[in-house]
């Protein structure tokens, strides 16, 4: 697998910087796609566009949220996460520029699968996801780490959500909604593996240089946290009515609360780079309470989904690529003006969406102004990092 350094050492022309790691295509790619495929998607709500995809406009928004913008971000983590993990030099050149195009080619084949038949149309939407597993794995096995090895779990699970999408969208016989329920537990879960990692680990070193120090975790308590979370959302995924596994998810909900005090996210205020992550993991934790309250209450569904997605998801992708490519492209770890201005607009898109499905279950001007918000974060981000991304090789 050709590398920068081995392409230098063969005397060939130094990489494109873009083509260097894979955070750099595959975030800027992601905020791209999150803000045109948001823009498309009001664009159907308000009847002024239809697509020639065999899914209905509510299955591609939630297809494209979670498989093309939700992958792309995962994508663009695990491939500059795997050589610090492995201590092997990152996939780049020409196999992340196939893998690029494999993600490419999937937006182009759901956006017009109902011109094409339906095997082509997800035989080519999968192929970048079952590659990037087929790469992630290899360079896991490859470097011996075998500590990392799960987390092909999630994207295995991510891959056959996408799947059962694919497959109710062509009439196989499937219950309702289960591939999209599949797809945001499989990526909620991901995100508190990561997020527990992460969070922890950054809080920690940079309490230390303000002379504070943070509490050892409990190992007992945190595995508890997540089994009890992790659990709740696989149930929901089968059994969403169920109130067993509404009260699996408000209990990993709180305990995941529990977690997030323990992490002293408060001192960290000073540093929005920082606190942010803290935010995106409060929202997680509050979307998997109010996802199990909606199986004994009148919280609304839809306000539990926005929170894990619209918060959650949408928060801490925002967070880890703004950090991710402040810290890889040679930049100070602190938030700027416009990444300030990119965590306000993300924390009030979501928020604005939640109360939105409280106060009416349809389109009306809180649901416009929350897709608004959601756009000028992810534009904002594209504008603000894209140079960063396509430019500098920072290390």
């Amino acid at each position: 697998m050709k590398t920068t350094s081995t392409a230098s050492r063969a005397g060939h022309l130094p990489l494109p910087v873009w083509l260097t790691q894979g955070f750099r295509p595959f975030f800027l790619s992601a905020a791209i796609w999150s803000f045109t495929a948001l823009a498309l998607w009001i664009a159907m709500l308000a009847g002024a566009l239809e697509l020639p995809s065999r899914f209905d406009p509510l299955s591609w928004h939630i297809h494209e949220m979670l498989f093309g913008f939700g992958m792309a971000a995962a994508a663009g983590f695990l491939l500059t996460a795997v050589p610090n993990w492995t201590k092997r030099l990152p996939v780049s050149g020409a196999p992340l520029a196939c893998l690029f195009g494999l993600w490419i080619i999937g937006r182009i084949a759901c956006a017009i699968s109902a011109t094409m038949p339906a095997w082509l149309a997800i035989d080519l939407d999968l192929a970048f996801p079952v590659v990037l597993i087929a790469v992630f794995a290899r360079e896991i096995i490859a470097g011996k780490n075998w500590r990392n090895l799960p987390m092909t779990m999630p994207l295995i699970v991510l891959t056959s959500a996408n799947l059962a999408m694919h497959l109710e969208a062509v009439g196989v016989d499937l219950p309702a909604g289960f591939g999209w329920r599949l797809g945001i537990a499989a990526m909620i879960t991901l995100l508190s593996i990561v997020g527990g990692r992460i969070i922890p680990s950054f809080t920690r070193n940079w309490l230390a240089r303000q002379g504070l120090d943070l509490a050892p975790q409990n190992v007992w308590f945190t595995r508890a946290a997540m089994a009890f979370l992790h659990t709740g959302l696989l149930g929901w995924s089968f059994w969403p009515q169920s109130r067993i596994v509404g009260a699996l998810l408000v209990i990993g909900g709180l305990l995941n609360f529990g977690k997030l005090a323990a992490w002293r996210g408060l001192k960290t205020v000073s540093e929005p780079l920082l606190f942010i992550l803290h935010l995106g993991y409060a929202w997680l934790a509050t979307g998997a309470i109010l996802l199990g309250l909606a199986n004994w209450t009148s919280v609304p569904l839809p306000a539990a989904i926005h929170a894990l997605t619209a918060g959650a998801m949408g928060t801490m992708i925002l967070a880890v690529m703004t950090r991710a490519s402040r810290g890889h492209s040679g930049q100070a770890l602190t938030a700027d003006g416009a990444t300030i201005a990119i965590y306000g607009f993300v924390t009030l898109a979501a928020l604005s969406r939640v109360i939105a499905a409280f106060i009416a279950p349809g389109p009306g001007p809180l649901l416009y102004a929350s897709g608004g918000l959601w756009i000028a974060a992810f534009a904002l981000f594209a504008i603000a990092y894209g140079p960063m991304l396509l430019f500098s090789r920072g290390r």
